[in-house]
């Protein structure tokens, strides 16, 4: 992720401090997000069936809190659900490499629907191809 995200950091001159993806990115933003992105996916035919075994505001919710975390804000995931272990999670479900596609298909139609600097749109789907090919079990 960082190895993406150098080139986009951006510097605080009063404070000379780093900010993270998800203080760029904003809370607002990020809920927008993760929004924009499962209304999408509920209603994907290759996606949908790996999610309707559980309630969409706790999937929503799971997301905002590990996406924080990821994107180096609070550790919201970890002091809710406890930690990530994300492929583990992931494992009762058949994830393939077209699921994969989709999810990264959509996740980036949701970043480019978002208000925010294209190097900021880029260094937020770069975040994601690595992991997603980690969940990738069938």
């Amino acid at each position: 992720m960082l190895k993406h995200f150098k080139r986009n950091l951006h510097i605080d001159q009063k404070m000379e401090k780093v900010k993270t993806l998800y203080e760029l990115i904003g809370d607002n933003r990020l809920q927008e997000l993760i929004n924009s992105f499962y209304a999408k996916v509920f209603v994907n035919p290759v996606l949908s069936p790996l999610f309707n075994q559980t309630d969409a505001e706790s999937i929503k919710d799971k997301q905002y809190c590990f996406l924080t975390q990821f994107l180096g804000g609070p550790p919201r995931y970890i002091e809710k659900y406890g930690p990530p272990k994300m492929r583990r999670r992931h494992m009762p479900h058949a994830i393939t490499n077209e699921a994969k596609d989709e999810w990264l298909s959509l996740m980036n139609a949701s970043i480019q629907e978002l208000d925010l600097a294209d190097n900021l749109k880029e260094a937020l789907y770069n975040c994601f191809p690595q992991v997603a090919q980690h969940m990738v079990n069938s």
